[in-house]
């Protein structure tokens, strides 16, 4: 994914204006939905890769010095902690133009 993109993002709120949020389809709550489906997307799949990386420290043994000594398994985990919320990039997604979307029921 694209991760070094999103590190310049903002990890903290944003005040955005409705008004040009709304953009394209004309009402905040199509908008809002929009951006909140990309956000699942994005959340997912940032799980997947984090689940797949972890999955090679997995121990299915308890041994407490591994807790201790496993510290890429931290590194790791605080790299995806740090990165923005899925909510922030899907909203910038929007803002740039990147999601594409279809409503069928206008056509």
């Amino acid at each position: 994914m694209e991760y070094k993109k999103w590190a310049k993002l903002p990890a903290t709120t944003i005040t955005r204006d409705l008004n040009k949020l709304k953009g394209e389809t004309g009402n905040i709550y199509e908008t809002l939905a929009i951006i909140s489906k990309r956000s699942n997307q994005i959340s997912s799949k940032i799980k997947q890769e984090l689940n797949k990386k972890l999955e090679d420290f997995a121990s299915y043994t308890d041994n407490l010095e591994e807790v201790f000594e496993n510290r890429e398994q931290i590194e790791i985990s605080k790299y995806y902690e740090k990165l923005p919320k899925a909510t922030i990039i899907a909203t910038q997604e929007w803002i740039e133009g990147k999601i594409y979307y279809r409503n069928p029921e206008k056509g």
